[in-house]
């Protein structure tokens, strides 16, 4: 839901401004966006695949993964706060005190109904434009995964995972996680 509509654009300097406390907002293209909680679905997905990104993480060495809400500063006129965000080693250096200040490697989006038009049109757009280099999104109905491995031509490649297949990724090597295991309530 647009915060203001037909505003000037917002920009980080006033994103930055809002209270810490109440509730969740993301800047995209310059309008705010309240972000609802999701509901107990989504939380159990995202705890699901957030242990075992982060145990894996952990045993490889390979990066960080961080929940939402983090901010992800990807420009003057867009701070987004995707469910789960890992920033391997190569990108580090976007990590600070306020979240990221530029495009983590995988960004991981878990669909709403009250956001679920933002995931799959703007910010699916907008991730490969900002070089993040995969993007996953989970529909928690029908239970599939979309990947999309983003590459530096502007390409890109779309699998689609189901339930009863695993989620792997060649950023990850190593690293996957069944359907049962994803969707586990």
């Amino acid at each position: 839901m647009i915060v203001c509509p037909k505003a000037p654009p917002l920009t980080v300097e006033d994103y930055r401004s809002l209270p810490e406390a109440g509730p969740r907002y993301q800047l995209i293209e310059g309008d705010l966006y309240m972000a609802p909680a999701p509901n107990r679905f989504h939380q159990e997905i995202s705890r699901n695949l957030q242990v075992k990104l982060y145990l894996y993480l952990r045993e490889s060495g390979l990066g960080k993964i961080f929940d939402a809400p983090f901010d992800v500063y990807l420009d003057e006129t867009n701070v987004y706060q995707p469910d789960l965000v890992v920033v391997l080693n190569d990108r580090l250096a976007i990590l600070t005190e306020d979240g990221a200040e530029g495009a983590p490697n995988l960004v991981i989006e878990i669909l709403s109904p009250k956001t679920r038009r933002l995931d799959l049109e703007q910010k699916r757009k907008a991730y490969p434009r900002f070089g993040v280099q995969e993007l996953w999104i989970i529909d928690p109905e029908p239970k599939q995964t979309t990947q999309y491995r983003f590459a530096p031509d502007g390409g890109a490649t779309t699998v689609t995972i189901s339930e009863s297949d695993h989620l792997a990724s060649p950023l990850l090597p190593g690293f996957t996680i069944s359907g049962a295991e994803l969707y586990e309530r």
